[in-house]
């Protein structure tokens, strides 16, 4: 499949109701195991950047933020989308030129600036969605809301921001941080593909699905859950254990 038809088949898996699932990944071989079980791979910048030795937040540079997706994408033969933040600080035709090089169809960007952890007015973030949709028209992008993160928690303001994104030409929102019990009316009010991310503490996959929401993500999740596992196991290692027996 080339470049336009993965992307073409990354869109369609995005079906409120039926949503894509989409366990994380940061590395060529964590993307290896989930694109051997899911028609696509997302990468999520907490966990490159942490894999990487830098801080999420635009720490890590750009040079190497991109060529962790490149190797992601290397790794399987499904679509790929990358978390590239809010593009490094970036141009947006570079932004979308970076990602094509490295193989990636889609991409979720921040509506908060990284550096002052702020929102974005919505006028800008529009304008910036638009040119990197301009220079990719068939990229997957998937718009980040941040304003139930960092931003003045406002429902209406969040809908507001997801609605000018989708009219920008995103395909997808991506409310961070969205309370569960909000996420239904959310899904309604935006009348297009919301993305939410699964934690501890909401439905299912599945349950999410049901509410409305078109994809589910898991974030650092586990990233950090399987590096807390690593870190037990090397505990009773050092405890004169082995991590072969229990």
């Amino acid at each position: 499949m080339n470049t336009a038809g993965k992307a073409a088949a990354l869109r369609a898996l995005h079906v409120p109701g039926n949503p894509i699932v989409l366990p994380n990944v940061w590395d060529a071989g964590s993307a290896r195991v989930v694109g051997e079980l899911f028609p696509a791979v997302a990468t999520a910048s907490a966990a490159v950047t942490a894999s990487s030795g830098y801080r999420d937040g635009e720490d890590m540079p750009a040079d190497e933020a991109f060529a962790a997706v490149a190797r992601v994408v290397r790794a399987v033969r499904v679509p790929v989308t990358a978390d590239v933040e809010r593009g490094y600080r970036l141009p947006p035709a570079e932004i979308a030129a970076r990602l094509a090089d490295a193989g990636a169809v889609g991409c979720n960007l921040e509506d908060s600036d990284p550096a002052t952890e702020t929102m974005v007015p919505v006028e800008e973030q529009v304008e910036f969605l638009g040119a990197v949709r301009a220079a990719d028209p068939d990229l997957v992008i998937n718009a980040r809301v941040d304003v139930f993160f960092q931003g003045s928690r406002s429902f209406d303001e969040g809908v507001e921001r997801a609605r000018a994104y989708l009219a920008a030409g995103a395909d997808c929102v991506y409310p961070f941080g969205l309370a569960t019990d909000a996420v239904e009316a959310f899904c309604r009010a935006v009348e297009g593909p919301v993305n939410v991310a699964h934690t501890p503490d909401n439905p299912t996959p599945g349950g999410l699905g049901r509410l409305g929401v078109a994809r589910v993500s898991f974030g650092p999740g586990l990233h950090r859950l399987l590096m807390a596992q690593l870190k037990t196991l090397a505990t009773g290692i050092r405890d004169g254990g082995s991590p072969y027996r229990t």
